[in-house]
């Protein structure tokens, strides 16, 4: 059989322009001499449609789509993802469902099994899980159908526990497929594919004992970004196929090719299915800036460079991800600024080729201090004044944002957000976070990676000491460990669970460990309010943690 893998990035809730992505793939993939064209989970309205679901007549539009993508198929069948309303009566509203389109209509229907309700997913919410999965025969074989989480049993994996009963690998092994396919839309975090790809891929194949199509999506969608990665393995789960990562492609790959020989075909993998850690987070971050922007309408960007090390890296996605030429760098400087900071943001737009602009602040945050003078004359300064320059400056990028139609980028990393160490309606002002889930000493490491081949981030700007600069000779180590310890003890606390008793039994000083956990509990009320950030990691701060503001754990 030729299978045609059609990887493709849909937009959420755009029927229309999700049907002619679709069509225009599945022609493509015909041409090529497909026999079974394979779409991703979802395709006809975009993942995760969340409480679009809900509107009424969005499910109805969605099999109105649905009908004339089928309409449009010929005598090559293509399987594609979307949602299903459940006329039973019982149970919830919609199944997520993968529709077999053949010969004009809809020839038949499978349906998801198992429905994650963790992390950044609640399909529990909308769908009801199918008891079992679907076997489709055509053409002499037996086509397997699983949707996404249907693979994910590996022992192995920690989520395999919230599932009991045969899962729906184990009821298909009883059904002796010929092929068995995935439609997934599955978000990528860093070092994801390396498990999806050994754990639940090659398993789920030796497991059937026949060849197993993988199709995943790309794109961004909100803070969720797809990287895509759809690959076939054969009967043992030797790797045949890989497609690119975070781009577009589609592949058709033949399976009657002998496996032995298939398995020395280099040329059935795409260069960037593997790439490395920080080639992966960097072209995670500039699909995913690249999608929120031009899905939401955007087409410019602005960037608060100060000099340091994030905005710089975060100048650098913007300037991939809209092009140079829609990218203005702006320095907003008060009288405490350093002229190397100055110096430093103005080369970096200057390697940029992006469009550079200066804004002094000193006025403003001097006029500001005018008018609270007689309510503040008997207070001591403190954070509040310092705070009163972050806030100028994000009055003032918000204006540019509002007169230029641009979307504001912020800067703040993920171990600022996690400690507070940012200026709620300041710093934080903007419509995407683009590297609030990268800690500070992925930032560091991202940065040398940009400049593996030229210096394009300027030397001074990665070697100097960090400082926000609010106050003469300020440094981030005034009020924070050193990164490096920092990173970690966050990465236990925020993503791993553990204790304040567990981080101190690690060999991380008590006072310091007490320090950080209180200032991450403190601060959950400015993340509440922060701009939706993309995720890298397996636990991001937004949708997927939901800890209160208001509450008095302290572990």
């Amino acid at each position: 059989m030729r299978l045609g893998l059609a990887q493709f990035n849909p937009t959420v809730g755009d029927l229309a322009g999700n049907r002619q992505r679709i069509l225009a793939a599945y022609a493509a993939l015909v041409a090529q001499g497909a026999e079974l064209v394979v779409f991703p989970e979802l395709a006809v309205c975009g993942y995760p449609p969340r409480d679009l679901l809900f509107k009424r007549r969005f499910v109805p539009d969605v099999a109105d789509s649905l009908a004339e993508i089928a309409a449009a198929v010929g005598p090559v069948p293509a399987i594609i993802g979307t949602v299903e309303p459940n006329t039973s009566g019982r149970g919830r509203p919609f199944f997520n469902s993968a529709a077999f389109c053949y010969r004009g209509k809809v020839a038949a229907v499978a349906r998801k099994c198992l429905l994650p309700t963790y992390d950044v997913f609640d399909e529990d919410r909308y769908f009801e899980p199918a008891t079992t999965p679907t076997v489709i025969e055509h053409a002499g074989r037996r086509i397997g159908i699983t949707i996404c989480e249907d693979i994910w049993t590996h022992p192995m994996i920690s989520t395999r526990r919230l599932y009991s009963g045969a899962t729906p690998i184990e009821q298909l092994a009883a059904q002796k497929c010929d092929l068995m396919v995935n439609l997934s839309a599955s978000p990528w975090h860093s070092a994801k594919e390396n498990v999806r790809q050994k754990l639940v891929v090659a398993e789920s194949a030796r497991a059937l004992r026949c060849p197993v199509a993988y199709v995943n999506a790309i794109g961004g969608n909100d803070e969720l970004i797809f990287d895509g990665r759809s690959h076939v393995v054969d009967s043992q789960g030797h790797l045949l196929a890989g497609l690119a990562a975070f781009e577009e492609e589609s592949r058709v790959v033949d399976l009657s090719v002998p496996d032995s020989q298939l398995s020395t075909l280099s040329s059935q993998l795409s260069p960037s299915f593997q790439l490395g850690e920080m080639a992966d987070i960097y072209h995670a971050l500039v699909l995913g800036t690249r999608d929120y922007a031009h899905k939401s309408g955007f087409k410019r960007a602005l960037v608060a460079l100060s000099g340091g090390i994030d905005s710089a890296v975060v100048g650098v996605i913007a300037a991939a991800a809209f092009g140079p030429e829609n990218v203005m760098g702006v320095s907003l400087p008060s009288s405490i600024s350093s002229q190397h900071s100055r110096d430093d943001a103005r080369i970096l737009a200057q390697n940029l080729g992006i469009r550079f602009e200066t804004v002094r602040i000193a006025d403003v945050v001097s006029e500001s201090e005018k008018v609270l003078f007689h309510l503040f004359k008997d207070t001591k300064r403190d954070v509040t004044e310092e705070n009163i320059q972050a806030r100028a400056r994000g009055l003032l990028m918000m204006a540019l944002s509002n007169k230029f139609g641009s979307l504001l980028l912020t800067t703040g990393n993920k171990s600022e957000m996690a400690v507070g160490y940012c200026t709620l309606y300041g710093d934080m002002c903007g419509g995407l976070a683009v590297i609030s889930d990268v800690f500070k000493m992925q930032v560091y490491a991202l940065a040398r990676w940009i400049n593996r081949e030229k210096e394009i981030i300027p030397h001074n700007t990665i070697d100097k000491p960090p400082s926000a600069e609010l106050r003469p000779n300020q440094k981030d180590q005034d009020s924070l460990p050193p990164y490096d310890q920092l990173d970690a003890i966050l990465q236990g606390y925020v993503e791993e669970g553990l204790s304040r008793r567990d981080l101190v039994a690690k060999g991380f000083p008590e006072p310091v460990v007490a320090d950080v956990l209180r200032k991450v509990d403190l601060n959950e009320y400015k993340r509440k309010q922060a701009a939706p950030g993309l995720k890298i990691t397996p636990l991001a701060f937004g949708v997927g943690r939901r800890i209160p503001i208001v509450q008095k754990y302290v572990s």
